[in-house]
C-alpha cells in the first residue's frame, strides 16, 4: 500500500549546549491522517514540532513538506505553502472580536494596501465581503455563532482553542500542527474540540499532526500514534497497540497509559 507523506522528517537532530533534544529522528505523517505524537516530558516532542514548523533549524537531517525540501524555512514561508500551527497557549487578538480574528488570517487582502483603499474601494469591499462570509461559515461550522461579536480576550480557554482551530480554516491548509490542543480546556469544550477536529479531517480532508498529553483524546482522534523518547521515535501504531505494549508503558510513562 502506498504511503503519501505530507511531512517526512529524515534523520533530523537538534542539540542545545551538547544535549540532543532531537537525535536522528525520522518519521512520516500521512496525508489525510490525524497523527498523534506522544511521549514523556523531555522526549523532544516540542522541539520536533518547532523544527517541522520552522521555528528552529535542524543541525542535521532534512524536513520534506508536500514533496519539497523545506529545511530551514521560516514559519511565514511554510504558512504560505499550507502548513499551519496552533499553540498550547492560544494566540488570539484579544481586543478584536472572534469574527474579526477569523478575518485577519488570509494574507494579501486588497484592504492591506493603502492605495487600493483609495483607488479600488469596490475591489476592497468585495474582497472583505468574501472573507467575512468565509469567516461566518467557519464560525457556523464550529458552532461559535453565539460569541462571534465577543472580544476574543473575553473567551474561555476552550473557546479560544476553537477560535484558533477556526483560524486554520480561513486558508487552504495542507496540514495543521496542533500543540497541546487540550491544555486548559474543560471536558465539555474538549469534546467539542475533538468532534471538530474529526469533522475537519473526515468532511474537509484536513491532515493533523497532534502533540497531546491527554491519552484518551489521542486515542479517540489519532491513528497512527507515534511515541518519542530521548529525542527519537521508538514506536508507531494504533493507540490500542501502544497501550498494550508493556515496555513502552512502563519505561516511558511509569504507569499504565490510562493513568498517564
Amino acid at each position: 500500500m502506498s504511503f503519501d507523506a505530507v511531512i517526512d522528517v529524515q534523520n533530523v537532530s537538534k542539540h542545545f549546549g551538547g544535549v540532543y533534544a532531537v537525535d536522528k529522528c525520522s518519521l512520516k505523517v500521512a496525508r489525510g491522517s490525524v497523527t498523534g505524537l506522544i511521549g514523556p516530558n523531555g522526549a523532544g516532542k516540542s522541539t520536533l514540532f518547532n523544527l517541522v514548523a520552522g521555528n528552529l533549524t535542524p543541525d542535521t537531517g532534512r524536513i520534506i513538506f508536500d514533496g519539497q525540501d523545506v529545511t530551514g524555512m521560516k514559519p511565514h514561508q511554510l504558512f504560505h505553502r499550507g502548513m499551519l500551527r496552533t499553540f498550547q497557549i492560544a494566540h488570539e487578538f484579544s481586543n478584536m472580536t472572534a469574527l474579526e480574528n477569523m478575518m485577519m488570517v488570509p494574507s494579501g487582502q486588497p484592504g492591506e494596501s493603502l492605495l487600493a483603499t483609495w483607488f479600488q474601494p469596490g475591489k476592497v469591499r468585495a474582497a472583505e465581503t468574501g472573507v467575512r462570509q468565509r469567516a461566518l461559515d467557519v464560525i457556523d461550522f464550529l458552532k461559535l455563532g453565539h460569541v462571534k461579536d465577543e472580544l476574543a480576550g473575553n473567551l474561555s480557554g476552550g473557546q479560544k482553542k476553537l477560535l484558533e482551530l477556526g483560524r486554520t480554516m480561513m486558508v487552504d491548509a495542507k496540514v495543521v500542527l496542533l500543540d497541546e490542543v487540550g491544555a486548559g480546556v474543560n471536558k465539555t469544550l474538549l469534546n467539542d474540540l475533538g468532534d471538530n477536529i474529526t469533522r475537519m479531517n473526515r468532511e474537509l480532508g484536513y491532515t493533523f499532526f497532534v502533540i497531546e498529553h491527554d491519552m484518551d483524546l489521542i486515542g479517540r482522534l489519532c491513528d497512527p500514534v507515534i511515541v518519542m523518547a530521548q529525542g527519537t521515535k521508538i514506536a508507531e501504531g494504533p493507540m490500542s497497540e501502544i497501550r498494550a505494549n508493556p515496555e513502552i508503558v512502563e519505561a516511558y510513562f511509569g504507569a499504565p497509559v490510562e493513568a498517564a
